[in-house]
């Protein structure tokens, strides 16, 4: 088993790495922009495209690179590591997994070259205001009316809704009591879909939330809004789902980790410098080394898990295989970001509490990933239920 990177990687690893020097030091000023105007600049996707980073997940006949979601995983990490990780990003490329995936033909044309070529950015609506880590709860709707699909209902905490061009969109294709009279599975009844983000009939309320990267969270709201493309086959959206929510946590853990080793090397940095008595630097006395030193082991285990979680999808695995490895790793990534912006803080001392070193403002992000995609507590039930198979407990 060789734990090396190849030569292809190692390239990767070198574009990402020139990719986050180059935007590292713009993101404060780029999601300044992105909250004030409600504007994401074009200039960042087409250098990521240009990278190759954009289509890592389509095949060359949509105009992407097919590199692979290792590849993906790996280039999010390593700009994560030097701090130009954006949420946006994985979106859009977890989004477009989906409808290469799930298809039919006719979306994979008309989405994914845009996709590859960083001209189509994209949120993501799954979650509604009674519908949380329970995704079979959700009542926005989907449903057929002759030749069109009129979406109705709700989804709130969304992302990047007012940056992005398109919104897949998780809805049910009939009312869950309509379902349960036919005698149908839990499964069955979803509808996966794609709307334009100015469409007729959405509306957006802002919420008033922090720790998404610059970005902006909505509450949709959906009017008969007429979709654009129905994404897989009529009533069968749990597969596409589960898909998409595989990609989504391990891209999460992509940024979690390259957000800690960010974190961590800032600490570092600050602790070979900053001297409190006498001509010794802070970074000298074991209270400061350890707890940095422990955190460097762990990222340098959980990294294995991301990178299996991640291998797996290019090896073609099932959604319900890669599912345990995906959720382990991005629990993990996201315990371990908490605590990396816990040490930077103290490190750092009563300057990690000047918003001028984005530190106290990195701790709000990496404590969101104990919550988002799925709570920490929903990975241990998952765990529990599905590796161990110990008794369901909700």
């Amino acid at each position: 088993m060789d734990f090396r990177l190849t030569d292809e990687q190692k390239m990767i690893e070198e574009t990402a790495v020139r990719f986050g020097k180059k935007w590292g030091p713009k993101m404060e000023e780029i999601q300044q922009r992105t909250l004030k105007e409600g504007v994401f600049p074009q200039e960042f996707w087409d250098d990521f495209a240009a990278s190759g980073f954009a289509g890592s997940l389509i095949p060359e006949e949509y105009g992407g690179s097919d590199m692979g979601m290792t590849a993906l995983a790996l280039a999010m990490y390593t700009m994560g590591v030097h701090g130009a990780g954006i949420a946006l990003i994985m979106l859009t490329m977890m989004d477009g997994l989906c409808i290469l995936r799930a298809g039919p033909d006719e979306a994979r044309q008309r989405y994914l070259p845009d996709i590859a070529a960083g001209k189509l950015k994209m949120a993501f609506a799954i979650t509604e205001p009674d519908a949380g880590s329970n995704s079979f709860r959700m009542s926005t709707t989907a449903i057929r009316h002759g030749d069109k699909i009129l979406l109705n209902g709700s989804k709130t905490f969304i992302t990047g809704a007012d940056v992005a061009d398109k919104i897949l969109v998780i809805a049910r294709s009939m009312p869950y009591e309509e379902a349960r009279e036919k005698g149908l599975p839990k499964i069955a009844g979803f509808n996966v879909v794609v709307i334009d983000a100015k469409a007729k009939g959405l509306s957006m309320t802002e919420l008033n939330t922090d720790g998404i990267e610059g970005l902006k969270q909505w509450t949709l709201h959906f009017d008969d809004v007429e979709v654009e493309q129905l994404i897989g086959q009529e009533h069968q959206g749990v597969m596409p789902m589960f898909d998409v929510l595989n990609a989504e946590r391990t891209l999460a853990t992509a940024t979690a980790l390259g957000m800690a080793e960010n974190l961590l090397e800032r600490a570092c940095d600050y602790a070979r410098e900053r001297k409190v008595f006498g001509d010794r630097p802070i970074g000298s006395y074991q209270a400061i080394q350890h707890p940095l030193a422990e955190i460097k082991a762990e990222l340098e285990a959980v990294k294995l898990l991301f990178f299996k979680s991640a291998t797996m999808f290019d090896q073609g695995e099932s959604p319900t295989v890669i599912g345990p490895y995906s959720t382990m790793a991005k629990y993990l990534a996201g315990e371990l970001a908490i605590r990396a912006a816990d040490q930077a803080l103290q490190t750092f001392g009563g300057n990690g509490f000047d918003r001028d070193y984005g530190l106290i403002q990195a701790y709000t992000s990496a404590r969101l990933v104990r919550t988002a995609p799925i709570s920490r507590e929903m990975v241990l039930n998952q765990v529990a239920e599905h590796v161990l198979r110990l008794p369901r407990s909700y």
